[in-house]
């Protein structure tokens, strides 16, 4: 008689976590930027105690984390790792069969990404020296120039900040010569597919834009605000631009995305 294997019956921790309706609608609304509970709370129609007890528990899973806000230090904004996503997706999959085991392709594989001149994207940050031209740099960079990219900032600083510079040089061999800070007001009537705040208080004074852009919110950390030389300072930009490149690699497939609604064949 033919061994009959055990079956482990469970679904995996994720599935499980995932499956429940409202914390589906969580990851759901925070797999389109980073917001707070009240917006949350709004968004879904549930009891602010009810959506902060689910949010605890993405956080203990690690597919959530949480920011104090720069803006009002009352507020926190949650953001959803993507990438622990889909590793845990992949999981899920393997302890299904074997087959559905996720294989990894090239570390540096591009993925999607839209047509040249298709898709225009602004990102905004307060001085416009770190975290906004750091986005446009690499977004400019995985696209091959294919997307339209600008930063700005509602309070700009005179100059890059060294740091910014730096990095940009040292992590991903990009040249910042044609980058320098510019204020939102000199886009007043540009149109964009994409508006980007990587900072609170940005966000707060980002101004309306023609023809309705999909606002988006990333809530970072200035790394221009940690205190000691620009040596002493320099991991807090590595930590800062890392941080932005994985959410730029994760914006490619919505900006393709966004080309094929507005350009169907």
């Amino acid at each position: 008689m033919a061994e009959v294997r055990s079956v482990d019956t469970a679904p995996p921790a994720f599935l499980r976590l995932a499956a429940h309706p409202l914390r589906w609608q969580l990851l759901s609304a925070l797999a389109d930027g980073d917001q707070r509970v009240r917006e949350l709370v709004a968004r879904i129609d549930q009891p602010q105690n009810l959506v902060s007890y689910h949010l605890r528990l993405l956080r203990n899973a690690g597919l959530v984390s949480a920011t104090r806000s720069s803006y009002d230090g009352r507020d926190s904004y949650y953001h959803l790792d993507l990438d622990r996503c889909a590793e845990a997706f992949a999981d899920s999959g393997a302890a299904l069969h074997p087959a559905l085991r996720r294989h990894a392709g090239p570390p540096d594989a591009p993925p999607a990404s839209p047509s040249a001149g298709s898709v225009a994207v602004l990102f905004v940050c307060t001085g416009n020296g770190s975290r906004s031209p750091i986005a446009e740099a690499l977004l400019r960079r995985r696209t091959s120039g294919a997307v339209t990219v600008a930063s700005a900032g509602t309070r700009p600083k005179p100059a890059l900040h060294p740091n910014t510079v730096r990095v940009l040089r040292e992590s991903f061999g990009i040249d910042t010569c044609g980058l320098r800070p510019r204020h939102l007001d000199t886009l007043a009537g540009r149109r964009f597919d994409h508006v980007i705040t990587l900072c609170d208080r940005a966000r707060e004074a980002c101004p309306e834009f023609p023809d309705n852009p999909r606002r988006t919110h990333w809530s970072i950390p200035d790394p221009a605000t940690a205190e000691g030389t620009d040596d002493a300072t320099y991991p807090a930009f590595r930590r800062t631009a890392a941080d932005v490149d994985v959410r730029v690699r994760h914006l490619l497939p919505v900006l393709a995305a966004t080309h094929r609604q507005e350009d169907p064949p």
